[in-house]
């Protein structure tokens, strides 16, 4: 049979690490994202639930798309006592980079539902000109 004053002494060693889990999140756990491309655009999209558009920040440097952002939480609640929780909150950045032949100057975004959309056209082949071989005779 176990003493109640070991049940209490077991708790707080229980949940002592918990305490500081939700700060490390942030530095392991990226927003889940997902890529796919059609014919003439490659789409990036991230779920950022409670993420304000304020907070985000997208930045588009030598083909790579840079995502940064903070999820910021103003609800205070007193007198309860947590020995976990599961909710994010901090800041996040995540980077893709563009395959070659993705049009960087014209990247654009749309947050909608807690899902941010980035859409990077594909650039258009350049027509290549026609021209006339001359051909030279040797000997």
């Amino acid at each position: 049979m176990v003493e109640s004053s070991h049940k209490a002494g077991l708790w707080p060693s229980l949940y002592e690490p918990l305490r500081s889990m939700g700060h490390k999140l942030a530095d392991w756990l990226a927003p889940a994202s997902e890529a796919s491309s059609n014919g003439s655009a490659y789409t990036i999209s991230m779920e950022l639930p409670g993420v304000a558009e304020g907070d985000i920040d997208i930045g588009v440097d030598a083909g790579v798309v840079t995502v940064k952002g903070e999820k910021k939480t103003e609800k205070e609640e007193k007198g309860e006592t947590w020995y976990f929780s599961e909710r994010q909150y901090g800041a996040f950045s995540r980077s893709f980079r563009l395959p070659p032949d993705a049009d960087e100057t014209k990247v654009a975004a749309d947050l909608k539902d807690g899902v941010l959309t980035i859409t990077v056209p594909k650039a258009r082949p350049e027509a290549a000109s026609a021209r006339k071989v001359k051909i030279t005779k040797k000997g």
